[in-house]
């Protein structure tokens, strides 16, 4: 039998990702500001849940310029820089047009998600294909 065929893919962050958070962040701030807390708590909340969500995004590692699979080498992320690294896929997700990769390496956690937006049906058909018979399709720490 032969070994299945390497994937490989620029990557580009998806413009949807963040909308989202936005949106999920308006939808909390006015779930605050119309909820029976006192006054001085929802101000609290208010600089609090804005403050959290930036400070998450600032931590998160920068986004690879492409990534690549291969049967023999496994997961590789490609800096924008030209650098390669080795990682390893902790999680996916597959939804109906979107793909979620949760992949670790030695410059951190990136959690790409592929999405019609940043990349090609047939690149997520094909990822899809190839983590089906993987481990796990999530896994929770702790």
């Amino acid at each position: 039998m032969t070994s299945a065929p390497a994937i490989g893919f620029e990557y580009r962050p998806s413009r949807w990702v963040p909308r989202a958070l936005a949106g999920a962040v308006v939808l909390a701030l006015l779930s605050i500001a119309l909820c029976c807390l006192p006054v001085w708590a929802k101000l609290a909340f208010v600089v609090a849940v804005p403050a959290t969500v930036l400070a998450g995004w600032k931590r998160r590692a920068p986004p690879p310029a492409s990534v690549g699979w291969s049967a023999d080498s496994g997961w590789i992320l490609h800096a924008r820089d030209g650098s390669a690294s080795p990682a390893e896929l902790r999680s996916h997700r597959a939804g109906t047009h979107g793909l979620v990769l949760d992949l670790h390496s030695g410059t951190g956690r990136h959690v790409l998600w592929l999405l019609p937006d940043n990349s090609d049906a047939d690149i997520r058909r094909r990822l899809r294909m190839r983590l089906a018979g993987s481990a796990p399709a999530h896994r929770r720490d702790g």
